[in-house]
C-alpha cells in the first residue's frame, strides 16, 4: 500500500514535466528469473530465526526487537516524519491569527485606546509548490516506515548472528577441555614411557609442547566470547558489563536450522527489502523535489486579509470595523539563472536516486546469492569434516595401540591427535558458518 502511495507521488511530482524521464519514476531494474542455487522451499518467513529451534535464541531476538535503541531511533525519526508530513498538509488550509493591543495616549484627557484584530493568509497553490512538498514529505514518511522495518531485520540478523559467535566460542572451549584432557593423558604416558627408560626425552617435551599450545588458545576462544556478549548487551540495550547468558552445559552445540529458507524468486526482493523500499521512496522524494524547484519557474499568488476593531475606550468599546483583503502575485522574471539551474541540480539529483535505488537492489540479489552459495558449500563442508572425525578418531586409536607395543613412533600419535583436535574445531567453525549463512540469508531476502 505505501509502495503504491509513494510511486504516485513520484508520479504527481513530475506530471507535465517533460525534462523528467519516466524511469525517475519507476526505474527498471534486470532481476533474473530464479537464483543460481535453489534449496527447498520450506520454511519460515517471518520470526524465521524460530526454525533453528532454539528457546533462548527466541527470547533474545524478541527482546531486542522490543528493546533495541537503533530500532528506538528509527521510530522516533517516523514520528518525526509524520508530523513534518501533518506540518506539510496545514500549508494548504488558510491561517489565521489573532491579536489585541491596550495602551494610553499622554494628552489632556488622558484617552486609552484598545484594538483587536484578525490577520488571515491563504496560498491558493496555483504554481504547485505545495502540493509538491505535500509528496516530498509523504516519500520521507514512506521512507522512515520502512527504515523502521529494515532496522528490525538488521538488528534480528545482528542478535542471531552473535548468539551463533556465543554459542560456538563455549563449544570451542569445552572442546579445548577436552583436547586437553586427551593430551594430558598422552603426556603422562610419554612420562611413564620416559621414566621407564621407553621414551625419549624429546617425546615427553613434544607432548608438552602440544599440550602447551592447546592451552594457549584458550585465552583467544574467551575473548571471543566476551566480545559476543558484549555485543549482544548492546543489542539488547543493556549494560555488557552486568549481561550475562545461562551456561550452555557440557556437549555443547551449534544450533542448526531444520527447516530450510523460503527461497522465492529474485523479483520478491523489490516488494519486500525493507531498504530498497526506502531507497524507492527516496527515488519518489528526489521526483517531488523536482516539482518543488519547477513551482519557482511560475507566478505564485497569496491572498491576505484583516479584521480589525478598535477606539479609545472613552469614547465607546470597538467603535471602529476594519475589513481588508488583498491578492499578491508574484511572477517571476530574471533571476540570472538560478531557478532553473535549481531545477536541473534536482533533476541530478534524481539521477543520482536512480542509480543508487539499482545499485541497493543488485547489492541484496548478491547477498542471497551469496548466502545461497554458502549453505551448500558449509553443508558439504560439514559432511566432510564428519567423515574427517571419523577416520581421525580411527587412526589415533590405532596409533595409540601400535605406540604402546612400540610399534608407531610418538610422532605418529601427536599428528593423529592433531588432525582430530583440528577437525574438530574445524567442524565447530564451519557449523557456525552453516547457521550464519542462514541468517545472512534471511537478513539478505529481507525477512523480519
Amino acid at each position: 500500500m505505501i509502495r503504491r502511495i509513494i510511486l504516485s507521488a513520484a508520479a504527481l511530482a513530475v506530471s507535465g514535466c517533460t525534462s523528467v524521464d519516466q524511469a525517475l519514476i519507476e526505474p527498471q531494474v534486470s532481476a533474473p528469473p530464479s537464483y543460481a542455487t535453489d534449496l527447498p522451499p520450506s520454511g519460515l518467513e517471518a520470526e524465521w530465526w524460530l526454525g533453528f529451534d532454539d528457546p533462548l535464541l527466541d527470547q533474545l531476538v524478541r527482546d531486542g526487537l522490543a528493546a533495541n535503541l537503533d530500532i528506538d531511533a528509527a521510530a522516533n525519526r517516523l514520528a518525526a516524519a509524520e508530523a513534518l508530513l501533518k506540518a506539510e498538509r496545514a500549508d494548504r488550509i488558510p491561517t489565521i491569527d489573532g491579536s489585541a493591543q491596550v495602551g494610553a495616549a499622554l494628552s489632556n484627557d488622558d484617552e486609552i485606546t484598545a484594538t483587536a484584530g484578525l490577520t488571515g493568509l491563504f496560498n491558493p497553490d496555483i504554481n504547485g509548490r505545495l502540493a509538491a512538498e505535500v509528496r516530498a514529505a509523504v516519500a520521507d514518511y514512506a521512507e522512515a516506515e520502512y527504515l523502521v522495518a529494515d532496522q528490525r531485520r538488521i538488528v534480528a540478523a545482528a542478535i542471531a548472528g552473535q548468539y551463533v559467535e556465543f554459542v560456538r566460542t563455549e563449544a570451542q572451549l569445552d572442546l579445548l577441555d577436552q583436547s586437553t584432557g586427551l593430551q594430558e593423558q598422552t603426556l603422562r604416558i610419554v612420562t611413564l614411557r620416559f621414566e621407564a627408560g621407553l621414551a625419549a626425552n624429546l617425546d615427553v617435551r613434544r607432548a608438552a609442547a602440544d599440550l602447551a599450545q592447546t592451552r594457549a588458545r584458550r585465552g583467544l576462544v574467551a575473548i571471543a566470547r566476551a566480545d559476543a556478549l558484549t555485543a549482544l548487551a548492546v543489542l539488547l540495550a543493556e549494560p555488557p558489563g552486568a549481561f550475562t547468558l545461562p551456561e550452555p552445559g557440557s556437549d555443547v552445540a551449534i544450533p542448526d536450522y531444520v527447516r530450510g529458507p523460503q527461497v522465492g524468486v529474485p523479483a520478491d526482493l523489490l516488494r519486500r527489502r525493507a531498504d530498497i523500499l526506502a531507497a524507492e521512496a527516496r527515488l519518489a522524494n528526489a521526483a517531488a523535489n523536482i516539482g518543488i524547484e519547477q513551482a519557482d519557474l511560475r507566478p505564485s499568488l497569496t491572498i491576505p486579509g484583516s479584521i480589525g476593531l478598535g477606539n479609545g475606550l472613552l469614547s465607546g468599546l470597538f467603535s471602529d470595523f476594519l475589513l481588508g483583503i488583498a491578492a499578491a502575485i508574484d511572477v517571476p522574471i530574471f533571476d540570472g539563472g538560478r531557478r532553473r539551474a535549481e531545477v536541473n541540480a534536482a533533476e541530478a539529483e534524481a539521477r543520482a536516486r536512480v542509480a543508487e535505488y539499482r545499485a541497493t537492489f543488485l547489492d541484496a540479489l548478491g547477498e542471497v546469492e551469496t548466502s545461497l552459495v554458502s549453505i551448500e558449500a558449509y553443508r558439504q563442508r560439514n559432511d566432510a569434516l564428519r567423515e574427517a572425525i571419523e577416520q581421525s578418531e580411527t587412526a589415533l586409536s590405532q596409533s595409540n595401540a601400535l605406540y604402546r607395543e612400540g610399534l608407531a613412533s610418538l610422532f605418529d600419535v601427536l599428528d593423529a591427535q592433531r588432525q582430530l583436535i583440528s577437525s574438530r574445531q574445524a567442524l565447530i567453525d564451519s557449523e557456525a558458518a552453516l547457521a550464519g549463512s542462514f541468517i545472512a540469508f534471511h537478513a539478505a531476502i529481507g525477512s523480519d
